[in-house]
């Protein structure tokens, strides 16, 4: 096939043009550029994500009053914001205790989801033995099965074991997901090969050597996506720390809530507790994002 260089010097610049556009549609546009209407979807969609955010810079850089006048403010925030900050960090909510308790349930919350997620994994996607079909779809039809029913006796049981008003009485509930479940073993299932466990077998590693020198490396993508999400999961849950914690002893999103009084609410301060909420989030996001996502790409390529 003549280059498209060739073509030109010896057929014309049109002729050029067009070889350029059948080539490209013979091969699929792989090589091609996106075009602006691309570009302007884009750029759609991320102002519809961002405004929410810069939404609430708004309001938590103003005050009751102007509020009050205008609930849509203008487009440049005013210059409140790091008074209310203060004064949320700083107030009757105690917003310290909460970004710690927080941090104690999410980050506990994640190591475990994705220990347990990758060991189960990695037993049901490589593993041979009696009922392990069964088993997985039991796993899988859990997720099936709404929260809210077992509010009840779960918040019964925890009363009399004393986790009430206790940080043990959100994290043992989060420890495991069958979700997490699912993810680790359809991602093992494809993206490790039998033949490195055979020939680690093969060299006289046992099976929990195996796991941890050939699967867990090969599950580090998935493991990565997973412990982000559950960390963003339980950062942000607010229903059963509400039921099991008092106010002495919140969550952030517990905090927020608490920002709110009988009568009034200022939603300068609220929207500054829930900027204090995010930030940690944005921040893990812009350190973790990139790496996260050329992990993924590996693993699909190793795949």
């Amino acid at each position: 096939m003549s280059s498209i260089p060739v073509i030109a010097q010896s057929a014309g610049p049109g002729a050029a043009r067009w070889a350029a556009r059948r080539r490209g549609r013979a091969t699929g546009g792989a090589n091609r550029r996106p075009g602006w209407i691309t570009y302007a979807i884009l750029a759609v969609v991320l102002l519809i994500a961002v405004y929410p955010l810069y939404y609430t810079l708004q309001l938590a850089s103003s005050d009751a009053v102007s509020i009050a006048r205008n609930p849509i403010p203008g487009l440049v925030p005013e210059g409140n914001l790091f008074a209310n900050i203060a004064e949320v960090l700083g107030g009757r909510v105690p917003f310290g205790k909460a970004f710690v308790n927080s941090m104690i349930i999410s980050v506990s919350a994640a190591v475990s989801v994705v220990a347990f997620s990758t060991l189960a994994g990695f037993s049901f996607a490589k593993l041979r033995y009696r009922g392990r079909g069964p088993l997985l779809v039991f796993v899988i039809a859990t997720m099936a099965v709404p929260t809210q029913l077992g509010i009840v006796p779960m918040f019964i049981l925890f009363t009399e074991l004393g986790w009430a008003n206790n940080l043990i009485g959100v994290i043992v509930p989060a420890m495991v997901s069958a979700f997490g479940v699912f993810w680790m073993t359809q991602y093992l299932d494809q993206a490790l090969p039998y033949e490195l466990i055979e020939a680690a077998r093969v060299d006289g590693a046992s099976m929990i050597r195996t796991f941890w020198h050939v699967a867990l490396p090969a599950a580090r993508p998935a493991a990565a996506m997973l412990g982000l999400f559950t960390f963003v999961q339980h950062w942000v849950a607010f229903f059963w720390p509400f039921i099991i914690l008092t106010s002495n002893n919140p969550t952030l999103p517990m905090a927020v809530q608490l920002l709110q009084a009988n009568y009034f609410t200022d939603y300068s301060l609220v929207m500054a507790g829930v900027l204090v909420t995010t930030f940690p989030l944005l921040i893990l996001f812009v350190v973790a994002g990139r790496q996260l996502v050329s992990g993924i790409m590996a693993g699909a390529v190793k795949g």
